[in-house]
Parts: structure tokens; sequence; C-alpha cells
């Protein structure tokens, strides 16, 4: 039982390793990568890919000459796995211990296999190996071949999961797999690794590449819906765009000084979506992720996710409405966006993740300022937006414990069909608060509504309140004075 736990996790720790250096790209290319050593084994991850069953089937396995260039006509529509001038390199020491009139000198395993196939590789399902090839004991019982790795065949189908080998002769130090192209035929998350199990090839290492294809283009399956997402987005944003330009336009005369923030947002969402898409589009037809394209996307994106949140920040803060400017805070507020333009270009690069938008205590004061001013217009406009604020924490709050909950149940990425919505979740909320603010501060001809004006006691009598006689003087030179000194306070700011 020992054996058989530590052969199943010698696996999931192989598989799991494989995904932190997951490559992006559909061709993926060695440049001499060394073999890492696992249970008895050594191991180079070729990649990892969700694959869709091809549109038409075909036998698993099909001899192919041809380059990425000249793909086989006759693989139109299908999936497949394909290995392009893949060479193993031993070294010169290793080399010299063989016999040059041998025709075989030493093995080296090319091992595709569907992640839910992960307990057929290794000697977990003889439940009493722990390991990944096979020893003299498993061969004398007829369990393995010597020398191979232990890989238990599907009941269904006798040549899965896909093992080719291929083998150094005499003493050269280079040989060069057989073309050979692997057709896919059910839809599921695929790894692929090279294996040795001989230990006098240790310091052997791999160059060449593997193109992975799906039936309709060289995207991941993993991401591949986020191409139609991202032209969605695209057209999203035309059309808010469209409408804010047009708003734009017919007020021009009473247009504010955040009108031109929000416009900037929203322009650099629709560059942003655009890039994302044509990016995708460039990925699906060539199977590489072009460096200049890819910057360009992950700045447009950084950049607008940076105002974004500098939006929400200074309208939270009043500025605008309650306040004409942000004084003295606002070095401070341009070094928080400069930091978070850098910290979010630098995690772009690497990775996608989501991320919540503060409700900031800030929105909480600019109320307290509305109400004790008495400014209906402002105050609804504000309770509008802090309702749609909240919200959206509240959903991002939920979607952040889903994420969660979906990383920690699916280490194996064998859910890949769903990992789309994670990114797009945040695009859509993103969009969606950009629409809010859009529609509360939508330029007008009474821009007075939620523009900043200095209150007089002039305005306050206007809006309702009432000053009595004898104490009411008193209160009302009060109420007058603390406004002053607010006044005083936002002009320090």
């Amino acid at each position: 039982m020992a054996d058989h736990s530590t052969a199943s996790w010698a696996v999931r720790i192989l598989l799991l390793a494989t995904i932190i250096g997951a490559s992006n790209a559909s061709i993926h290319d060695y440049k001499n990568e060394k073999f890492i050593p696992q249970a008895n084994a050594r191991f180079f991850h070729g990649g990892s890919e969700g694959l869709y069953a091809s549109k038409s089937q075909h036998p698993n396995t099909s001899s192919s000459s041809s380059s990425s260039s000249s793909p086989d006509p006759s693989l139109k529509g299908n999936s497949f796995i394909r290995f392009d001038d893949v060479t193993f390199v031993r070294t010169i020491e290793s080399a010299a211990k063989q016999n040059p009139m041998q025709s075989t000198t030493g093995l080296v395993e090319a091992i595709i296999l569907e992640v839910r196939d992960r307990d057929r590789i290794g000697g977990s399902f003889l439940k009493s190996s722990s390991s990944l090839c096979c020893t003299p004991d498993l061969a004398d019982t007829g369990s393995c071949t010597l020398g191979e790795v232990i890989i238990k065949r599907d009941s269904n189908d006798d040549n899965w999961p896909r093992q080719i080998k291929t083998f150094f002769k005499g003493n050269k130090t280079e040989v060069t797999m057989s073309p050979e192209t692997v057709v896919i035929n059910k839809t599921g998350m695929y790894y692929l690794y090279f294996m040795i199990c001989d230990p006098g090839l240790d310091g052997a290492v791999i160059r060449g590449r593997t193109v992975w294809k799906n039936p309709d283009g060289y995207l991941p399956g993993k991401v591949a819906p986020l191409m139609k997402f991202f032209g969605f987005m695209s057209l999203a944003y035309l059309v808010l765009g469209l409408v804010w330009f047009l708003r734009f336009v017919k007020f021009w005369k009473d247009i504010i000084h955040l009108h031109y923030h929000i416009t900037l947002v929203i322009a650099l969402g629709m560059c942003e979506m655009a890039v994302r898409y044509f990016e995708y589009v460039n990925f699906d037809s060539t199977g590489m992720r072009p460096m200049d394209v890819t910057l360009w996307a992950v700045t447009f994106s950084s950049i607008k996710k940076t105002l974004s949140r500098l939006l929400l920040l200074v309208v939270s803060m009043g500025f605008g409405v309650v306040k004409p400017t942000l004084g003295g805070i606002t070095s401070r507020v341009l070094l928080l966006g400069l930091v978070y333009f850098v910290a979010t270009e630098g995690l772009e690069l690497v990775e996608h993740l989501g991320n919540i938008n503060d409700f900031s205590g800030k929105t909480v004061i600019t109320l307290e300022k509305l109400q004790i001013k008495r400014n209906m217009a402002k105050l609804e406009l504000y309770r509008n937006f802090t309702n749609a604020l909240a919200i959206s924490v509240l959903f991002s709050i939920a979607w952040i414990g889903f994420e969660l909950y979906f990383n920690a149940s699916d280490p194996l990425s064998e859910l890949w069909r769903m990992a789309w919505i994670i990114p797009a979740f945040w695009n859509l909320l993103s969009y969606g608060l950009l629409a809010v603010i859009c529609i509360l501060w939508a330029p007008s001809n009474n821009p007075t509504r939620y523009s900043y004006l200095a209150e007089t006691g002039d305005e306050f009598e206007e809006e309702g309140i009432s000053l009595t006689s004898g104490g009411g003087d008193v209160e009302r030179n009060e109420l007058l004075y603390g406004l002053a000194d607010e006044v005083e306070e936002d002009k320090r700011e």
C-alpha cells in the first residue's frame, strides 16, 4: 500500500511540476533542456494543453515529414501533436562507453497521456512498486519491460497512453526522432513527457520542438474562448464609447475635468480589448505569441487598470464634486498610481490574476460631507455610486472565493474548459463599474448637480435648512463657522 501511494504521488508531483513551467505557446521549443530526476527515472516536460477532439476520427499516429510552415492537408480540422526535429544529445563520456557496433545503446521515450490517465504511468497500478521505470523484479513477473517506463494500456486502446521510442545507435552522441504526428480523438488535458530509464544517459539534453494544434487553430483549449470574449468586449467598449462621445459633444460647453479622465479610460479600454483580440487571432493562426504584440497588450491593460482604479479612488474622495482639487495628496495619489502600474505590468507579463477594487473609507467621508451640506443631488449620486461599488466588492469577494476553490480543487487542470471564465469575470466587472460611472457622471446641461461649487449660507437656506430666531442665529453662525473651517481644510488638503 505504501509503495502504491508513493508511485501515485510521484506521478502527481511530476504532473504538478510541469504546470509550474507551462508554456503559453502551441509551438513548444526545446533548447538543450536537461532531464529532471524523478523516482528511478529522468523526465522532461514537453508541454501540456487542453485539446478538443478532432472533427473526424483518425488513427492515433500518422507519419509526417512536413514542417509547421507546410502542414499536412489531411490533418486540417483535426487536433494533433507533431514532433519537429526533436533531437536527444548525450554526453561524450556516455557515448564512449558504448560499443560502436551495437544497433541500440540507449532509449528515450516520448509519452503522451491525458490527465485522467495519470495512474496508468508508473508502478502505482501494480500496487507493489514506487517506480516509474521497470525494475528487474517487475520484469521477472512479466508486468513490464526492463529499462522502459511502466505503462498500463487502456483496455479499449492498446496504443494508449502513446509511447514513442527513440534509440541511440552505437557510440553516436545524437539521435533525432522520426517525424511523427499523434492525432487526438478525445477532448482532454494532454501532457507530453520525454523520459529516460537508462542511468547511462545521465546528462542528456533535448532540443527541437513540438507543434500542438486544435481543430480550429493553435490557441490552447484553455484560453480559446477568450478570443471570442475579447472580440465581444471590444464591441461593448465601442458602444459605450460611442454613447459617451455623443453626450460629450452634445454638452461640450458644460464638460468638467472628470469627464476627460472617464473618456481616456474608455479609449484605453477599447484599445486594450482590440489589441488583446488581435493578439489571440495571431496566436491562433501562428501558434506563437509575438513579443511586440504581447507587450502592447500588457501595457494597454496595465495603463487602463491603473487609470480605472485612480478614477474610482478620486471619485470616491469627492474630486470635482465636493472638492475642486486633491490638494496636498495629489502627489501621493500619483505615486500610488505609478507603483500600481509597475506592479501590474510585471504581474501581467508573468500571469493574469484577478484583482479586487477595495471599498475605500473615503467614500463614507464624502457621504458625510454631502449630508452635512444638504446637497441632495450629489448625495443621491454618491449613494448610487456607493451601492454600485459595494455590489462590485461583494461580487469580487464571492468570485475570489470561487477562484480559490476552483484552483484548489483542480490542481491538474482537469476543468480546463472552464478556466477562461476566471479572467473574463474581472474584465466584465471593470467594464460594469466604468459603465456605472459613465451613467452617473454623464455630461449634461446641468453640470452643477455634481461639480464642485463653493457653498454659501444662502444656498443652505435654499436647500431648506430651517433656522429659527433667537437660538437659531447662534446655531446658524456655528454651522457657517464650521463650514468655513471645512473649506479652509479642503484648501489645505
